[in-house]
């Protein structure tokens, strides 16, 4: 038997709750690992709360970090002892889980678990946002809402690293404070603006339309993203912290000068092991020679899971926050 965070059916923090479970031998293709930590990330509320249906109950958790202590048949790529880290594995909230071995990445020498559970999926969406959605070039303007998050954090820091410039959004001068230390060149209070001011304060910092605007927070700011671009410049809302953004009409971009608009997700850029890996080993190779920084912002009990939600969805944290199995 082992613990594990489960999901009783679609709702708030309520339904989650700590269960004893059975966990087999590995079967194949299969690793089992002994769960060292675990992210808590914003698709965890989605699957909860059904946004993205799930068959309740199931366990929660999308992505961690641990040691291998046992390989079923067929598995070449890691064995007993290796240190691993993986995303996208719904069931990953539990002290011990068998995980296909196609999704498991090598921790590199230098890098604590909990730092690796923490940068999987953030850093890898961050990672493909800047060199596939929009592959940032030295000199472009891109503008970062939520620029203190977990995925802000990281994209502040890989933007800058581009030679590009960065207008960042949080919503407290700490947070600011925060992605001006990363590198953003420009910080917004965005509750000091509303509507069509937000736009306008972005383009007065920036010079000029930004040429890409990341969006994670959603309905509170995409409006405001759109109308912060220049010409032919790309939308990027990759999530909706704030709530769902409403139906767009496809004319909006055209009045505001032709634009490009998509929501990409993380599994459209892990199409094959070959892609898991360079983006994986990148963000963490980066991680562990220190030319990226990662901020925990909260440690975790699985009985206290509800209050990391809590904390996410109420937009009150900096930095990644992680349940310890």
């Amino acid at each position: 038997m082992t613990r594990a965070l489960v999901v009783t059916e679609p709702g708030d923090g309520s339904v989650l709750q700590v269960q004893d479970v059975v966990v087999p031998p590995p079967g194949d293709g299969e690793a089992q690992v002994r769960v060292a930590a675990v992210g808590v990330n914003f698709i965890d509320v989605y699957k909860r709360q059904g946004v993205y249906p799930m068959t309740t109950p199931f366990i929660a958790g999308e992505e961690g970090a641990g040691v291998v202590e046992a390989v079923g048949s067929g598995v070449t790529d890691v064995k007993v002892g290796d240190k691993v880290a993986w995303a996208s594995y719904t069931g990953s909230a539990t002290q011990l889980a068998n995980i296909p071995a196609d999704v498991l990445v090598p921790v590199p020498d230098g890098l604590d678990l909990e730092t690796a559970a923490a940068a999987m999926l953030q850093g890898m969406t961050a990672h493909y946002l800047v060199n596939s959605t929009w592959p940032v070039q030295e000199g472009q303007i891109a503008l970062v809402h939520a620029a203190a998050g977990g995925v802000g954090q990281l994209l502040v820091q890989l933007i800058t690293g581009k030679g590009a410039t960065v207008v960042a959004t949080a919503g407290s001068d700490e947070k600011l404070d925060k992605a001006r230390q990363l590198g953003a060149q420009h910080t917004i209070n965005y509750r000091n603006f509303e509507g069509d001011a937000l736009a306008d304060e972005v383009r007065r910092l920036a010079g000029r339309g930004v040429d890409v605007a990341y969006d994670g927070v959603g309905r509170a700011t995409f409006g405001a993203s759109l109308r912060s671009l220049r010409p032919r410049g790309m939308g990027v809302l990759f999530g909706g912290s704030s709530g769902q953004v409403e139906p767009l009409d496809l004319q909006v971009l055209n009045r505001l000068g032709s634009l490009f608009v998509t929501r990409p997700t993380l599994g459209s850029y892990l199409l094959d092991r070959e892609e898991l890996l360079w983006r994986a080993e990148d963000i963490l190779g980066q991680l562990a020679d220190g030319r990226l920084k990662l901020e925990i912002g909260g440690r975790y009990r699985l009985d206290d899971a509800a209050a990391a939600y809590e904390a996410l969805e109420g937009r009150a944290t900096t930095g990644k926050l992680l349940l310890l199995p």
